[in-house]
């Protein structure tokens, strides 16, 4: 009876693998050719990308885990290429926590021009297009070969004969392309990004700058205002006034720009500010500057002249005052609220051209808001609290956290030029000094400004002992703790010159004595967390066979993101660790490394016929050949003859479920 359940069992595991297991091809290429003039033509490259998926740019800043798409020609004949191929979408701009860069990628729908110039009467012009593919989940590579006629016409025709041909079959595709395609928002990002700039707005409103105008501006409106539906009218005019007066500049900026470049050129100003060396240190400079006047150490005004002519404006009546007195207020406070909007304002150029505007309209309603609400209710006004020391402790805070922002600016210049300013101990060093500063602040064992030495109250008290706290989590850091809640921020681990937590891990059990013989690859490949492996299967499964132990395969990539995000955050729990290194036998088989391989290693593939010379292609091939699928990360448990032991694993943060999938391994291999 337990053999006939066993034996269901098991067809039951490799049953669900043949269902699950496929090739996908999220991205899908519809390539033509356009006669621009006589003998001008362009090769129109469009990418259909399914929903969840993205490609990435063909131009990435150093330092990125993810594959820049390429465009390799191969044979040109009776023609010759005009500079290089253009980007002509949308292009998103985010933050790869993983690698501390910016990455730069399309989704939904890319397009992509190359400009040709025909030499001859039959120009041909044939290669491929080479991108990798990721979700949420996994990472695919992508290739699309090409062969393209263009027919001399002495007329412009709308498009030229485009020959694809398909990895799985041949077909010919007549098609001419679209314009550009403009990509929607990103939705969870942006409404994040909202959310954040609401904060702000509130935040704001507590800065000494603003708090102390609060009672005085809402007061203006009902002093000697017999009609009360006048004053919350004219309250609420000054609350539009407000917001009109913080989003429309921005938007202006944005819809000229757009109407005279369109929107990529839009883009690109944005990007530009989000990846350019200038703009990022002239940021920096900028909240140094602030932070530096929020310690105390002077005092950032508009010229007076300027306030005073506002100011004097406020006193004709009607909406004309409204609108000058919310100006005034506007110019008061920025020495305030000028490094905050500067931090609304980049952060949110990393998205859609338009998300400065939405986030600023977020902002400055948050911001006015209090107004026109106080002004409607005016009793509210009795219960605010009155300006004080609190307000100075609000600044010098304010300050510290300018500091700790700016520092961001620079890091990012820094990681893309490669110049070694903010290595990640470094960047964490000021972190640790400029929190521990704000702390004793907080905890009043540090005057700064005209805080009394009070005993502190109690939430200045339990703000001091969080920010403490924070300030000791960051300590490990110093010598390469992972510190996951601040990836995103912090620069990449790899930049730590004595990372004490991969050294114990290469030390542990004298871990590397147990390999067989010396790893190939060994020189350009490398496992995490001071695991010790293969990176060619064939010689991990005689070190297997040797060893009698099971062999644990990674299909994984430079590019995958999610791999990093797996070892990051699973394979770093010590029972994982535990079980890799001493109860499998490793190997890593990368499948975009672009390593040629000597001849003698070259592979004819058996699922489409074409020789594969790289140690990628290899890869790439033996797992689309093996195991029917083609996503990274891929996790394979096979015994010394190569059969797989337990159904594969793909990408899955569940430590435990994770652990499961290797016990189950080797109770199936000690069987």
């Amino acid at each position: 009876m337990n053999i006939l359940k066993q034996t269901l069992t098991t067809i039951f595991a490799f049953c669900t693998i043949a269902v699950e297991a496929q090739i996908q091809n999220p991205v899908k290429w519809d390539i033509s050719s356009q006669k621009l003039a006589e003998n001008e033509y362009q090769i129109v490259f469009k990418a259909k990308i399914d929903a969840g998926w993205h490609i990435f740019s063909q131009y990435l800043p150093k330092g990125n885990y993810s594959l820049p798409t390429s465009f390799i020609f191969d044979n040109i004949v009776d023609a010759e290429l005009v500079d290089t191929v253009r980007e002509m979408s949308k292009v998103v701009v985010e933050k790869d926590e993983y690698a501390g860069v910016m990455v730069r990628y399309y989704c939904n729908e890319a397009v992509f021009i190359q400009s040709v110039k025909s030499k001859g009467s039959a120009p041909v012009i044939s290669g491929r297009v080479e991108c990798q593919a990721c979700s949420d989940e996994q990472c695919v590579m992508n290739e699309q070969d090409f062969r393209l006629s263009l027919v001399e016409s002495s007329e412009v025709t709308p498009a030229g004969h485009s020959e694809v041909i398909d990895n799985q079959s041949q077909t010919t595709i007549s098609e001419a392309s679209d314009n550009a395609v403009i990509r929607t928002t990103n939705s969870k990002s942006l409404w994040k990004v909202i959310l954040e700039a609401i904060l702000w707005g509130f935040a704001a409103l507590l800065t000494p700058c603003v708090f102390p105008m609060v009672p005085m501006t809402v007061s203006f409106f009902l002093k000697n205002e017999q009609n009360k539906g006048r004053s919350r009218s004219m309250a609420s005019a000054f609350g539009l006034s407000i917001v009109a007066l913080y989003t429309i500049p921005i938007a202006i900026i944005i819809i000229a720009t757009y109407l005279i470049g369109g929107q990529s050129v839009t883009a690109d100003i944005f990007n530009w500010l989000s990846t350019h060396w200038l703009p990022n240190v002239l940021f920096f400079i900028i909240f140094m500057v602030f932070a530096a006047s929020f310690l105390g150490a002077f005092e950032i005004v508009l010229p007076s002249s300027l306030i005073n002519k506002a100011d004097s404006k406020s006193n004709n009546g009607g909406l004309v005052g409204v609108l000058f007195m919310a100006l005034t207020l506007v110019l008061v406070s920025f020495s305030c609220t000028g490094p905050i909007v500067g931090t609304i304002l980049v952060k949110s150029t990393q998205g859609d051209i338009w998300e400065p505007i939405i986030t600023m309209l977020a902002f400055s309603v948050a911001f006015a808001l209090p107004f026109t609400l106080l002004a409607f209710f005016p009793s509210w006004l009795t219960k605010l609290p009155k300006s004080g020391s609190w307000l100075n402790t609000v600044k010098v805070t304010l300050g510290f956290i300018e500091i700790a922002l700016g520092l961001k600016f620079l890091s990012v210049a820094d990681q893309t030029y490669h110049w070694g300013i903010l290595d990640r101990e470094v960047y964490l060093a000021i972190w640790i000094a400029d929190f521990a500063l704000l702390a004793l602040f907080l905890l009043g064992k540090l005057q700064i400004g005209e805080t009394k030495n009070d005993p502190p109250k109690v939430f200045r008290l339990l703000l001091g002992l969080l920010i403490s706290a924070f300030t000791i989590y960051l300590i490990p850091g110093m010598w390469g703790a992972p510190l996951k809640a601040l990836s995103g921020y912090l620069p990449p681990q790899t930049t730590i010159d004595f990372d004490l937590s991969a050294k114990a891990a290469a030390a542990a059990d004298d871990y590397e004595s147990a390999l067989c013989e010396t790893p190939k690859y060994a020189d350009l490949l490398h496992l995490p967390h001071g695991l010790q492996g293969y990176f060619d299967y064939n010689q991990a499964l005689e070190c297997a066979k040797e060893q009698d132990k099971p062999l644990f395969i990674d299909f994984t990539g430079h590019g995958c993101v999610n791999c990093r995000e797996m070892e990051a955050r699973v394979w770093s729990d010590a029972e994982v660790l535990d079980r890799l290194r001493n109860e499998y036998v490793v190997v890593a088989l990368y499948v975009d490394d672009k390593t040629t391989l000597p001849e003698s290693e070259w592979v004819t593939s058996e699922y489409d016929g074409k020789v594969k010379k790289s140690i990628g292609k290899v890869n790439a091939d033996f797992q689309i050949s093996r195991f029917k699928i083609n996503a990274q990360p891929y996790y394979c448990l096979l015994d010394t003859d190569g059969n797989l032991l337990v159904p594969p694993m793909g990408y899955n943060l569940n430590v435990s479920e994770f652990v499961g999938f290797l016990d189950e391994g080797l109770s199936k291999f000690y069987k």
